[in-house]
């Protein structure tokens, strides 16, 4: 069942891309774009094109419910039942502050998830026409390309630490364990793009405090399935749904092992 819904979830992604969220890009009036909380945005585009995709997943494959990022952010109800049953997890525009800024990253993210287990994930940047794709138990692939995950090579490991909602102490923790041991690199605030950069060999680890399921659940499996290392700090499979917080991603299990040492043990 899963390998068939990679071609009708691509091209609704695509046509959502280039119908709503491109016509908007840098093209917002003042009026289009507003906070749901301190620094957290959301625009006329992230509401119809999470419409559009609802609509569309839902013609794809009935039997699964919708939990979308602003129907959550609306009623966060939804969110109680994120680990109950067949879901599809949708981010409309991923990186909304950038994308109402006009500026680079942002994406569109779909996962499919069973009972909190994520069985496909799908990543989708408009800008360079780049879909990642995950599936359980059978690989990754970039614009139907397989991937395999990737270690950077660097003399220290390349480090994106997303510690913003983090407190103020677990972020000098983090900071302090940190220094001198990766070389530290500014956050894209854009999972859709963190996650293929472990991948691609651009970053090492990647370490997130708040684990929402639209912006988590297809990027795990798309990094676990290209031969990389996403868990929970404890060493845990995230899981759709747990309300935990707390993340990190490596492009090696042993760069994983690594970091888990260095920053959390």
């Amino acid at each position: 069942m899963i390998g068939k819904l990679h071609a009708p979830v691509a091209a609704l992604m695509r046509q959502v891309a280039r119908d709503i969220v491109m016509p908007r890009y840098r093209n917002l009036s003042a009026d289009e774009i507003s906070e749901k909380a301190a620094d957290d945005f959301v625009t006329i585009a992230d509401r119809e094109s999470e419409l559009r995709l609802a609509e569309g997943l839902a013609k794809i494959l009935p039997e699964a419910s919708i939990i979308g990022e602003e129907a959550c952010a609306a009623d966060p109800a939804i969110l109680e039942r994120a680990g109950e049953g067949l879901n599809w997890i949708i981010d409309p525009i991923d990186g909304t502050g950038n994308f109402a800024a006009g500026r680079p990253p942002f994406g569109i993210m779909i996962a499919l998830a069973d009972a909190g287990t994520t069985l496909a994930g799908w990543i989708f940047d408009p800008l360079m026409s780049r879909l990642c794709h995950g599936v359980l138990g059978a690989g990754s692939h970039i614009n139907g390309e397989r991937v395999h995950a990737r270690e950077s090579a660097a003399d220290l490991p390349v480090a994106a630490l997303a510690v913003y909602f983090m407190t103020p102490e677990e972020r000098a923790e983090i900071q302090g364990r940190s220094a001198g041991k990766f070389t530290l690199v500014d956050i894209p605030r854009c999972a859709a793009e963190q996650y293929p950069r472990l991948v691609l060999g651009e970053n090492d680890i990647s370490v997130f405090s708040r684990t929402l399921p639209w912006d988590h659940a297809a990027g795990t499996l798309f990094l676990n399935e290209a031969g990389g290392c996403c868990q929970r700090l404890d060493g845990s499979p995230y899981k759709v749904g747990d309300q935990r917080r707390g993340l990190l991603g490596a492009s090696s299990p042993r760069l994983w092992d690594m970091a888990a040492k260095l920053l959390f043990r």
